[in-house]
């Protein structure tokens, strides 16, 4: 008997010691370079009046009916849509078009596209616009490619895309990045739940990119572009992942540029030189290039897509206002992570860690106001500011009534998404 027990013993020990090599190896393995596939099959057309090469790329693809999706009347009052069908007609390409795409883009609005697509038996959706009407293309393009199934199921998981039309677009915006990615992103306005869906079967065939075409934005879309376009780089960059110095170099690139010409673009939009580092930088932020070989967090979008789902607030805004609350909720799981980006991306010179964090953290803060972006629920005016049952609910909404948790750099239950939008709230 007491060597038997002697024997479990001994081989509880020697499982106990496995596990722990076991964990050990893990936790090595998270902090080595990661696999990766990288799969970018977007055919960038980048420059002055690129626009007029829509029907010619249209054409390349084979392709003689086009649904064009787009948004307000900027595009009409501008001549653009114009200029498209113009290129167009001169390939011989027969189009249908709808119109008003809404930021956040709606479900309702992208189950009527499909409907209407499907009508005209269209065989590539072309968006013209910015990440809302690129991401209604993409739901347009996959519902009339699945007729027999409401393209919710997608969005919320239930059902694998197998099939999709090609998209092709012109952009109007810097910002999503939804031109080279594989994200799309829904708001389904009778639940207020906003969804990502993430295939490669979202990758547009084409993107058109003329920076001259930002010109006539707003100043707030300028800026909500710009955090979008840092907030898909940082949320990559804040990862637990080390010894990816290539992709920390391009990451780390990206934001310096972004910043730098940001500054130049929020009070001079016609700036070529700006806008054209600006769009650019958009692309590559969200087409997975600046976070390869590392595992990502994205629960700063999280954060923002409760918000904007709840609130309507842009995407940028939405980001912008609960980005400083976040990072000095985590920065505390790998303050040498956030001292790295202190001194690389904002020339931070102090030589301890949790100092450098916290001055990296409160220059992009700094920076966000500088663009005037809301930087707590306070500053942005379609929130203000909530009880503390509201944020509650947030939190519930959130975490998806406590069935999730969000991020990666620091793994953050119920409890933590409503502490970190308290700090937001005050």
């Amino acid at each position: 008997m007491q060597f038997f027990i002697s024997e479990i013993a001994h081989k509880i020990i020697g499982n106990i010691r496995i596990a722990a090599v076991d964990e050990k190896y893990k936790k090595k393995e998270k902090l080595m370079m990661q696999s990766f596939v990288q799969y970018t099959p977007t055919k960038v057309v980048f420059g002055k009046d690129t626009q007029k090469e829509a029907g010619k790329l249209v054409s390349e693809l084979g392709i003689t009916k086009v649904f064009l999706v787009y948004g307000g009347g900027s595009v009409i009052r501008s001549g653009l849509l114009d200029e498209i069908k113009k290129s167009l007609d001169e390939e011989h390409i027969s189009y249908e078009e709808l119109g008003g795409v809404k930021p956040n883009p709606r479900l309702s609005f992208a189950r009527k596209g499909v409907e209407k697509a499907i009508a005209f038996g269209a065989e590539l959706i072309l968006a013209v616009g910015g990440g809302s009407a690129i991401d209604t293309a993409k739901g347009i393009a996959i519902g009339a490619a699945n007729p027999d199934t409401d393209i919710w199921e997608f969005w919320s998981k239930k059902q694998t895309v197998k099939k999709s039309l090609p998209v092709g677009v012109v952009l109007t915006l810097a910002a999503a990045g939804s031109e080279t990615s594989d994200s799309a992103v829904l708001t389904n306005e009778e639940t207020k739940i906003k969804r990502g869906l993430s295939t490669d079967f979202n990758r547009p065939a084409f993107a058109i990119m003329n920076p001259e075409l930002t010109y006539t934005l707003p100043k707030y879309q300028v800026g909500c572009g710009i955090v979008d376009i840092m907030m898909h780089t940082l949320d990559r960059y804040f990862t637990q992942t080390e010894n990816n110095e290539l992709t920390d170099e391009i990451a780390e690139g990206l934001l310096r540029t972004v910043i730098r010409n940001g500054a130049v673009a929020i009070k001079d939009s016609h700036d070529y030189n700006a806008m054209s580092e600006i769009m650019w930088a958009g692309s590559l932020s969200h087409n997975g290039i600046t976070g390869l070989g590392a595992e990502k967090d994205f629960a700063v979008h999280q954060l923002g897509h409760e918000l904007s789902a709840k609130f309507d607030i842009a995407h940028g805004a939405s980001l912008s206002a609960v980005w400083g609350a976040w990072a000095t909720y985590v920065y505390d799981a790998k303050p040498a992570r956030f001292a790295q980006y202190a001194r690389r991306v904002w020339n931070v010179e102090e030589a301890d860690d949790v100092k450098a964090a916290q001055e990296g953290i409160r220059k992009t803060v700094t920076y966000f106001a500088s663009l005037n972006m809301p930087t707590s629920f306070r500053e942005a005016k379609e929130i203000g500011s909530k009880t503390d049952e509201e944020v509650k609910q947030m939190a519930h909404g959130c975490s998806y009534e406590g069935t999730r948790t969000i991020g990666s750099f620091k793994v953050c239950d119920e409890n933590d998404i409503y502490e970190i939008y308290k700090l937001a709230n005050k």
